[in-house]
């Protein structure tokens, strides 16, 4: 959708001996999809789907830890096996990623892209690829792959163009610049899979090649492309990836043209059904029509879209958008301001953090109807395979990887490695933070040394536990804000409030402290104050926070800290500036003050004291 979301000369070819050639899982499907009249066809059997567009399992763009000035990087096999996973559980079927990434001009030299130029591209990134096609075959989820963004966000047309010294819309009509897009679908379908050592064009996992993602190109261009695209892989079927709301007739008198597609954002959750319904009498006995993507709506437009799709026998439909778990523990999350600063990307199986645009309700709808649309009834969803639970170094920030379907968690901890283990906590909810540790354990005894493992729980059971961590050492305790509400601080004076409004200029955070010039924050501590770090955002200019301490909380005294700023090199979402502050001292307060000294933010508040 519009969203407001090593450099490597590659043969087409690896020598064969650095294939994996165990690949008995690579090959589960047993034809490629085809077309009967405006059916999809999986051999004899006609596909339907109702899924998800996941823009991040090519490319991630939300990488956004506080101190992460790279928000791009490549996924991970734990971060593909999640996505792909939760789609088999909410029994999707099908997937849409983003376009191929191309190299911008603004871009920094660490940041991935597919295409670095002119036939140059990214062993790593279409290595990961290799991946992603691998498990899905394994998962038995088919992929729909557009080939270029007609958007800025991770480079398209305008790239395209820009190696060449032209205009965006060049890329429509220049035969240099559609020579060079061309050159970049040769590679793409001819390219082997250095897991499989299958040929994309031999890949079943394909459901189809989309000529773009919402494109607003003259039918000549898509005609040209169409055929070349057909003309090196007859095995796959082509999706026209022009932008329009109701179907135009060009696309579906050219045969080059397998499916075609709208892409649905109306405010008005009956224009969308207007215009599918459009749509679908249009293609009816032509083409299969699918709707390539829909979101922002509340839960009953979301109803009246999906039922529409069902009962008028459209091929299938696509919410915008999931978003896969992070390797480094929680989520990635992308706020949509498109959506009116409301929606967030959807995380499976839905969580209390979503509840303002009815997140679990909208999944267990989804899954229903995908279940339907497959004529099968809708199964119990597993009980999570154990999590992961990732090094600690420090008892306030324990996190791990999650489990696909599991809606929370159970942390244990004991003080020898066999046991007994007690429980700590029984819900921990693992998105309440965003890009932060999941788990602070400030109810342990400093001096002692714990060993820690959790597991995960949903509706239908708990999982076998985590690997255990340990021993580590508890040397302090830690008062954590995440600045949901005033319930941790001891005084305050000021305009201050919670705003949650923005997410994404503030690298996703929900919850930030409000306040400007004069406004304070007061927190007492239950032990000594040792250490500090204070997580802020700035709007606009940066001014340095104050901090003081005292041991009385009325008579108090300015420290020096630390700061250290974290600027992003592109600002493609109004990001403010983010500046972490961090202090030491050998005194003996129990209360900190932190002054604003202008308009800004707290993002978080972390105090490490003990009980000296």
């Amino acid at each position: 959708m519009k969203k407001l979301s090593l450099l490597l000369f590659v043969s087409l070819f690896l020598p064969i001996a650095v294939l994996n050639t165990n690949c008995s899982k690579s090959n589960s499907f047993k034809h490629f999809v085809t077309c009967s009249g405006n059916n999809l066809m999986d051999g004899k059997k006609e596909l339907r789907f109702i899924s998800f567009n996941i823009p991040n399992l090519l490319l991630i763009e939300d990488n956004m830890k506080f101190e992460e000035t790279n928000p791009w990087r490549l996924p991970n096999e734990f971060e593909i096996r999640d996505a792909l996973k939760a789609i088999q559980q909410i029994g999707g079927q099908v997937v849409r990623t983003y376009a191929f990434s191309v190299r911008r001009a603004d871009d920094r030299p660490e940041f991935p892209r597919h295409v670095l130029g002119v036939g140059k591209f990214n062993q790593d990134a279409f290595q990961t690829l290799d991946k992603i096609l691998q498990v899905a075959n394994e998962y038995g989820i088919r992929v729909i792959i557009p080939f270029v963004d007609n958007w800025s966000w991770m480079g398209g047309r305008a790239e395209y163009a820009g190696f060449r010294g032209k205009n965006k819309d060049d890329f429509w009509t220049n035969p240099q610049i559609i020579a060079d897009f061309k050159r970049t679908i040769n590679f793409v379908i001819n390219r082997t899979n250095t897991v499989t050592g299958i040929q994309y064009k031999n890949d079943k996992a394909i459901l189809a090649w989309e000529t773009g993602n919402e494109l607003q190109c003259p039918f000549s261009w898509t005609k040209e492309i169409a055929a070349y695209i057909k003309s090196i892989d007859s095995n796959h079927l082509l999706i026209d990836g022009f932008q329009t709301t109701v179907l135009r007739e060009e696309s579906l008198q050219d045969d080059n043209i397998d499916i075609v597609t709208t892409h649905h954002y109306e405010k008005n959750p009956d224009d969308m059904v207007k215009h599918i319904l459009q749509s679908a009498k249009i293609a009816r006995g032509k083409k299969p029509y699918i709707v390539g993507e829909f979101g922002f709506i509340p839960m009953d437009g979301v109803k009246k879209v999906v039922n529409t799709v069902v009962t008028n026998h459209i091929s299938g439909a696509l919410a915008w958008s999931l978003r896969f778990r992070n390797r480094d523990g929680g989520f990635y999350w992308h706020s949509e301001p498109y959506g009116g600063d409301l929606f967030k990307a959807y995380l499976w199986p839905g969580f209390p953090t979503g509840d303002s645009y009815n997140e679990t309700d909208f999944f267990k709808f989804m899954r229903e109807k995908a279940f339907t649309v497959q004529g099968k009834t809708v199964p119990l969803l597993p009980i999570p395979d154990p999590p992961t639970l990732l090094p600690i170094k420090d008892i306030s920030k324990i996190t791990w990887r999650g489990s696909v379907g599991a809606a929370s968690y159970i942390v244990e901890r004991a003080e020898t490695k066999k046991g007994p283990r007690q429980i700590v906590v029984e819900n921990v909810i693992e998105t309440n933070s965003q890009y932060k540790p999941l788990f602070n354990d400030n109810q342990a005894e400093i001096g002692k040394e714990y060993f820690y493992r959790i597991k995960a729980q949903n509706e239908s059971g708990i999982s076998e536990p985590s690997n255990s961590i340990g021993p580590v050492m508890v040397e302090h305790l830690t008062l954590v804000d995440e600045m949901r509400d005033f319930s941790l601080i001891f005084h305050r004076h000021g305009d201050l409030s919670v705003d949650n409004k923005f997410a994404r200029r503030a690298k996703e955070d929900m919850h930030r402290l409000k306040g400007n010039k004069g406004s304070f924050v007061v927190y007492h501590l239950p032990g000594v104050i040792k250490s500090g770090t204070i997580y802020t955002f700035f709007p606009h200019e940066i001014k340095n926070f104050k901090f003081f301490l005292s041991t009385d909380g009325a008579n108090f005294s300015e420290i020096s800290s630390e700061k250290r700023s974290y600027l992003t090199g592109t600002n493609d979402y109004g990001y403010w500036k983010p500046v972490k502050y961090e202090f030491k001292t050998t005194a003996n307060e129990m209360f900190i003050k932190i002054e604003f000294t202008t308009d800004a933010q707290i993002s978080s508040v972390e105090i490490n004291y003990t009980n000296e």
